[in-house]
């Protein structure tokens, strides 16, 4: 049993229920005692000497459901810290030094711009409005600075492949990724929405400016009608014709309209495209370049990329399309896991699209690296509360929101709003499908069956039940 400071999942699964609680027992190797102005103690994994912005962005969206044993800020607080005058934050940072770690591809050292999104994760899953006040100095200056090094006269966006994270060869001609440009938009999007929580509608507005400016030319130049999908642009902004996940950014930044985020979406479910076994791989199956062994960016599958992908279907209302790919997913994930009865294998970086086992990339004896829980927590955490269970969280708002495709006996036990503990469980009696729900304090609790029912309730301090039947 898993320890009860950690939220307790429950599912007819268990096996996935030890995948999850094998995380969390994982997770307490990856603490470093900080120096160099790092923070006191700070997350990352044990044989790492760079720290890095994607990972240490991407790490919070886990450790926020710690109920704090573990700190979500400090990941953050850490790059805050590194700040350059110019507001620059640079993609690698050396763990012992603590000194830009700049290479040549990427001089400037330019990472996905992950920031504002976080800290509107962090403020929701926290609750911490303080906070965002804090932070806004360090999210302008960063917003400043990528624009001052990347965009240019056409209002794009141009990065190198490494800031990407998918470095594909069959991308070598591209100048303005789509990727990129996406993360760029969702960067102000959501630098927008944390303007509206301080309640500063300039701040808001010059955002949300900058957010339009950036979708409109996204949608204008990158979108092909006939193929239904956004590409990369070279240097002449000429559609590149390779078909990469990157272009799913564009569905969290919401970019396309309803109509195009069909199309694109139809890619998704077909086995062809990236709707391989094990979802979503980096690259189209349909690429020459695609290989059923992964080969690092050419056909693996990050479970990154794959929350990326489910929290981008989750926005457009795909919730039993992004319920599906979470637990086939996992499912793969497993497999690595626990390969027989007798032996306890590893977690993995990255994963095989069509195949079990982790992926391989010739040439790479590093690759996938083992146990690496800054992009596989996402998946064995984050989804399994999230997409596999169901729940989305608001701190700030007191609520709690439970949509699930069809009801099954499952729930979470301990986790922790705040001052709050709850305790959400189905269970089938002779009376019919009930929900047992244990608080604390009063909250809002909304259960969204699909298709089925809907109904907000408030949830008041210690046991009730619910008899869906009666909703």
């Amino acid at each position: 049993m898993i320890d009860s400071k950690f939220p307790q999942v429950h599912l007819y699964d268990q096996d996935l229920v030890d995948l999850y609680n094998q995380t969390w027992a994982l997770i307490a190797d990856f603490w470093k005692q900080g120096q160099n102005g790092w923070a006191k103690k700070f997350f990352i994994h044990p044989e790492a000497d760079l720290l890095s912005l994607f990972e240490s962005a991407l790490s919070t969206f886990f450790l926020v459901y710690s109920n704090n044993e573990y700190p979500a800020h400090p990941q953050m607080d850490n790059l805050y810290r590194k700040q350059e005058e110019n507001g620059a934050i640079r993609a690698y940072y050396d763990v012992e030094e603590g000194a830009p770690f700049l290479t040549p591809d990427n001089p400037e050292g330019l990472a996905p711009p992950l920031l504002a999104w976080t800290e509107h994760n962090l403020y929701h899953k926290i609750g911490n409005k303080k906070r965002i006040k804090e932070v806004m100095p360090y999210l302008q200056k960063y917003f400043t600075w990528l624009e001052a090094t990347c965009k240019d006269d056409s209002g794009l966006y141009h990065a190198p492949l490494s800031a990407t994270m998918i470095p594909t060869p069959s991308r070598k001609e591209a100048y303005y990724p789509v990727d990129f440009n996406a993360l760029a938009a969702l960067n102000a999007w959501y630098m927008a929405e944390l303007g509206d929580l301080l309640n500063d509608k300039e701040l808001s507005f010059f955002y949300r400016k900058h957010y339009f400016a950036l979708k409109t030319r996204i949608n204008n130049l990158m979108w092909d009608e006939e193929t239904g999908f956004y590409y990369d642009l070279d240097k002449d902004q000429r559609q590149l014709p390779h078909r990469t996940l990157g272009a799913f950014w564009t569905l969290l930044a919401q970019i396309p309209n309803e109509g195009r985020a069909e199309r694109l979406i139809s890619y998704l479910r077909d086995p062809k495209e990236f709707g391989t076994p094990n979802p979503f791989p980096t690259i189209s199956a349909s690429d020459p370049l695609f290989s059923e062994e992964g080969n690092g960016p050419c056909g693996s599958v990050y479970p990154c990329f794959t929350f990326m992908v489910i929290k981008g279907l989750e926005l457009y209302k795909h919730y039993e399309l992004a319920r599906e790919a979470a637990f086939r997913h996992l499912y793969f994930i497993l497999d690595t896991l626990y390969p027989d009865e007798k032996t306890r294998g590893d977690l993995w970086e990255a994963y095989k699209p069509t195949k079990e086992g982790p992926a391989i990339w010739e040439g790479h004896p590093e690759f996938p690296r083992k146990n690496f829980l800054p992009y596989v927590a996402l998946a064995t955490i984050t989804l399994m509360i999230e997409n596999v269970i169901g729940l989305s969280i608001s701190l700030p708002r007191k609520t709690v929101d439970w949509i699930i495709p069809a009801l099954e006996i499952m729930g979470i036990e301990n986790l922790s709003l705040k001052r709050n503990y709850i305790t959400i469980l189905t269970n089938k009696n002779n009376m019919g499908w009930e929900v047992r729900l244990e608080s604390e304090k009063l909250y809002y609790f909304t259960i969204d069956i699909l298709g089925k029912k809907r109904k907000t309730l408030p949830i008041p301090s210690g046991k009730c039940s619910i008899l869906i039947d009666k909703i």
